[in-house]
């Protein structure tokens, strides 16, 4: 069984990945999608959304790091995947998921899904263009607006080279809106003979356990669940094994958040870093109303030092000597 972080873009960076997979149970995570038009994006720019690049490609757990591209020019996206590779990328991760309506205007994401004999062409020529021993895989949905051409997308893209399939069990229509169609990843499976992965409203160990019955697969990706409990991956690995671990408490999630806080003092401009906790906190209220008393009280509040003071944090001028918080065992 393997456990997937999600890539969510403008959410899961480089400062979330490394404090998510420090909690443990996560056994590969991905970039945001690194979006591909018409030209050989420079080495700063993958560096920019995958710093992790610079370490081998793991975050500071040592979890592996696929990087992924959104686009869709076979070509143009073959060569950006071949210099990724060249980068350092272990894995190239292709993007025919994103519902978002920019995204999709621009010929990306889950607009891609109306499209299967394009799916294939894609696959075909990043697999040329990629060594031979570095996988390619994909994310997908059920569809744009209906599910009936999901086992022709899945066939396309297994065909063309894809090595895993992600299935977010939803339309690009459906959104975020619940229930996820996980009976739609066990029909994907029985269609290609590559490992399938379910994804979509696994929010607790119950979720994750009807999942499974339903989908027939093993192996998961979590996105929002995750990220609203950070320790939910490390949850669902012991209770794969028959062990069932104490829920993280919020005094246990303090060092995350403290941790989470100074990494994003450090590489975000002041203007923005309080927007990212802010965007964090708030989902972590799904599974802690701590949580939104803390979400309130700093709701208005743009001073960084203000926001040090609410969550414990060193003051400015110590940042720079600050050792990270203690990872979870």
């Amino acid at each position: 069984m393997q456990i997937a972080l999600a890539p969510m873009e403008g959410l899961v960076d480089e400062i979330l990945r490394d404090v998510l997979t420090r909690v443990g149970g996560i056994d590969w995570c991905v970039t945001e999608f690194i979006r591909v038009s018409d030209r050989l994006l420079p080495a700063s720019h993958f560096r920019k959304l995958a710093p992790e690049l610079g370490t081998g490609a793991r975050t500071r757990s040592g979890t592996p790091l696929r990087v992924q591209l959104l686009g869709s020019d076979p070509v143009c996206l073959a060569e950006n995947a071949a210099y990724a590779c060249e980068l350092g990328a272990p894995v190239i991760d292709l993007n025919f998921g994103c519902p978002a309506k920019t995204v999709n205007k621009s010929r990306g994401g889950a607009v891609l899904l109306k499209e299967p004999e394009l799916l294939h062409a894609i696959l075909s020529e990043v697999r040329r263009a990629v060594p031979r021993d570095i996988p390619v895989t994909a994310k997908m949905r059920l569809g744009f607006d209906s599910p009936d051409g999901a086992l022709d997308c899945a066939r396309a893209l297994a065909d063309g080279g894809a090595g895993q399939i992600v299935v977010h069990a939803r339309t690009k229509t459906d959104g975020y809106k619940p229930p996820a169609h996980w009976e739609w990843v066990a029909r994907v499976q029985e269609a290609v003979a590559v490992p399938v992965y379910a994804n979509g409203e696994i929010w607790s160990l119950d979720d994750w356990r009807r999942c499974r019955e339903v989908s027939g697969v093993e192996d998961i990706m979590l996105g929002r669940g995750l990220v609203s409990r950070p320790d939910l991956a490390r949850q669902i690995a012991a209770a794969r094994t028959g062990q069932e671990l104490e829920p993280l408490s919020w005094i246990d999630l303090q060092p995350l958040l403290q941790d989470f806080w100074q990494q994003a003092r450090r590489k975000i401009a002041p203007r923005y870093a309080p927007g990212r906790l802010k965007q964090w906190l708030a989902m972590l209220t799904r599974s802690y109303p701590e949580a939104l008393t803390l979400f309130t009280a700093m709701r208005r509040e743009t001073d960084c030092e203000r926001l040090d003071a609410l969550l414990g944090c060193q003051s400015t001028a110590r940042l720079a000597d600050a050792e990270p918080c203690t990872e979870l065992s």
